[in-house]
């Protein structure tokens, strides 16, 4: 099991997901991933089940259980109240609820405070948060997408 290292730059999500999500080509990539999405186009409510699988080029946030697989070209967010239970493959996936299943982000994983999750995390970029949960193994595996820094040394 491991617990992330603080991380005092990420937004919290609570705040962040009260806007509509759809990801703009124009922010830059090493942005906050949640200021960068516009709107929702999908979402399965607090207190709702839903069993199957997610495909295509949309960006959903679960506030109630998912129990299958996604292959997302968007970004998948798992709130507080979420619960997914299968594997999860996305463009980008910010993690604040439980993750039961492995998880490959072709951009970026996000794991907030409070977050479990049990299972593989791959993806070229990976943030944790301090007081997120990890149970499995992570890789970041740089063939998904390049990144390349840009923020100078200094301000590092």
């Amino acid at each position: 099991m491991a617990r992330a290292a603080d991380n005092r730059s990420e937004p919290r999500l609570a705040n962040s997901l009260g806007t509509h999500m759809q990801t703009s080509k124009k922010q830059p990539a090493l942005g906050r991933t949640l200021d960068s999405i516009i709107r929702f186009t999908s979402s399965i409510g607090e207190g709702s089940i839903f069993t199957g699988s997610f495909s295509g080029g949309e960006n959903i946030v679960v506030r109630g259980v998912v129990k299958g697989e996604s292959d997302v070209q968007g970004a998948v967010v798992i709130a507080e109240s979420g619960h997914w239970i299968g594997q999860l493959k996305a463009d980008i996936v910010v993690v604040a609820g439980r993750v039961d299943g492995d998880i490959t982000a072709r951009e970026k994983i996000e794991v907030h405070k409070g977050a479990h999750i049990k299972g593989s995390l791959v993806s070229p970029v990976i943030a944790m948060e301090t007081g997120a949960i990890h149970e499995g193994h992570l890789s970041m595996d740089s063939r998904l997408k390049l990144f390349e820094e840009k923020r100078e040394a200094s301000k590092v």
